[in-house]
This record gives C-alpha cells, sequence and structure tokens, in this order.
C-alpha cells in the first residue's frame, strides 16, 4: 500500500508527548500518528454507521419508541432483587 504526506498543526505539549512516547517506544512519530489516526477512523466511522443505520430504522413507517422514562425505570431495577424485562 503506497503513503502520502500530510502536515498538520499541533501544539507543542502534544508534540513534546510525541516526541517522548516515540523514543521511549522505538517508533518513529509518523508511525504513532498513523496508527493514532487509523484507530480514530475505524471508531468514528463505525459510530457515524451505527448512527445513520438507527435513524433510518427510526424514519421507517411505523417505527415504535419506547419512552425515556421507561428506560430509565428499567435499568432501574437492574442487579436488584426485583429485576424487571425489558419494557415494551
Amino acid at each position: 500500500m503506497g503513503t502520502t504526506t500530510l502536515t498538520i498543526r499541533i501544539d507543542e505539549q502534544t508534540k513534546n508527548r510525541l516526541d517522548r512516547l516515540a523514543k521511549s517506544t522505538s517508533r518513529s512519530k509518523s508511525y504513532l500518528v498513523a496508527h493514532a489516526i487509523e484507530d480514530f477512523l475505524s471508531i468514528n466511522e463505525w459510530q457515524v454507521q451505527e448512527t445513520l443505520k438507527a435513524i433510518k430504522e427510526a424514519d421507517r413507517p411505523g417505527a415504535q419508541f419506547i419512552d425515556h422514562e421507561k428506560v430509565a425505570e428499567w435499568l432501574d431495577t437492574w442487579g436488584t432483587d426485583n429485576e424487571q424485562g425489558p419494557p415494551k
């Protein structure tokens, strides 16, 4: 896989932290930043896709919703002697 160059601006404190981490791990700053960006993208792409999927499902005709208070009441029973099933 090919690579390309990306220039970013970071504050001095972040740069110093990156320098220290690169030195202590015997990795280049480029390696650390590239992997941090890959991790960030993986997490955020997944979140965005799941959010869009949920919005699509919520927008479909006949979609049903459960009142927030009912869900909160249900969650309050978790781990108690009176644990309830999920609201309908």
